[in-house]
């Protein structure tokens, strides 16, 4: 609750809570949420299997993206500079997460599930074997790739290496090594929440030292405050989860106990409502986010103060 769903609150500074962003991109802030509340009404009302699953791998899919964006990041004039490296640096961070998540279709039912019992299709043993072989192969072409750069002179980027090997191991690690939810937690759900969450503070933290911002929010002062904020946000939440749909942890969110839970028409309106901000995330993020369509954006985050 604390890392999952609160990054997930963090992105309401990089959009709604940012004038600038409002002013340009209101259309898109609008839309967005109620989009994806129709859409995923409209599936929900179809089939609440239905509905999980194109939750679980819109899911999926945000956090193995998130991988690829960071590692582009760090890439240096250098690495752009090579089109076959550059792909084949993609095709290794992809295969680093598309492996265990392969692995984890081919042993169903695991000991932990991404939301629900069934989200995710099973897919043959077979799958499993053949995804290793295309990882090693992937993994193999990546070691020579970056072995002959280094024979010609171009140095490690030691920064983009950590992020592809950090990859490699929290997923492996997570999702093979450990049939355990604590293990996927720490590994992946962590792993994924904290950069971001790191990653808008610094976009933060930059913007309003451009602007000479006289008004600072992302000073380390009011840190905790952000932190708590996010962190409530990310508790009623999952308190209306509780109580509306889940009933599993009373106790933990004894202010929410005396809401009935949720059925028929009413259940069918409120899932979808409570999905809505990991859904909203999950869009905006492809948008927000993106190198080579705001420059503004890429100016501010990659901005390093004189010393």
């Amino acid at each position: 609750m604390g890392f999952d769903v609160a990054h997930v609150y963090s992105t309401l500074f990089r959009t709604y809570c940012d004038a600038r962003e409002r002013a340009d991109h209101g259309a898109l802030l609008t839309l967005v949420p109620l989009v994806c509340w129709f859409v995923a009404t409209a599936l929900y009302a179809v089939g609440p299997g239905l509905f999980w699953t194109v939750v679980a791998y819109t899911a999926v899919f945000h956090f193995a993206r998130q991988q690829y964006g960071l590692a582009k990041l760090y890439a240096t004039s250098a690495d752009r500079g090579s089109v076959h490296r550059t792909w084949i640096d993609a095709a290794m961070i992809g295969m680093a997460s598309l492996y265990p998540l392969i692995y984890w279709h081919a042993h169903l039912p695991r000991s932990f599930v991404w939301f629900i019992e069934g989200d995710f299709v099973p897919l043959p043993p077979y799958a499993e074997r053949l995804a290793l072989l295309v990882y090693a192969a992937v993994a193999s072409l990546y070691l020579a790739s970056h072995a002959r750069a280094w024979r010609r002179g171009i140095p490690l980027n030691l920064p983009r290496q950590a992020i592809v090997l950090g990859t490699c191991v929290s997923w492996y690690v997570g999702i093979v090594a450990f049939d355990a939810d604590l293990a996927f937690t720490l590994t992946n759900v962590i792993a994924h929440a904290v950069p971001y969450m790191a990653l808008i503070w610094v976009y933060g933290e930059n913007r309003e030292s451009l602007q000479h911002a006289t008004r600072k929010v992302f000073v380390l002062r009011w840190l905790p405050l952000l932190v708590l904020s996010i962190t409530v946000l990310a508790y009623c939440e999952e308190g209306l989860w509780d109580a509306f749909v889940w009933r599993e942890h009373g106790q933990l969110f004894a202010i929410f106990s005396s809401l009935p839970p949720a059925e028929g028409l009413a259940r069918t309106l409120l899932v979808p409502l409570l999905i809505l901000p990991q859904l909203t995330h999950y869009v905006l993020d492809g948008f927000i986010w993106r190198l080579s369509s705001d420059s503004v954006w890429r100016r501010t985050l990659l901005w390093r103060r004189a010393t």
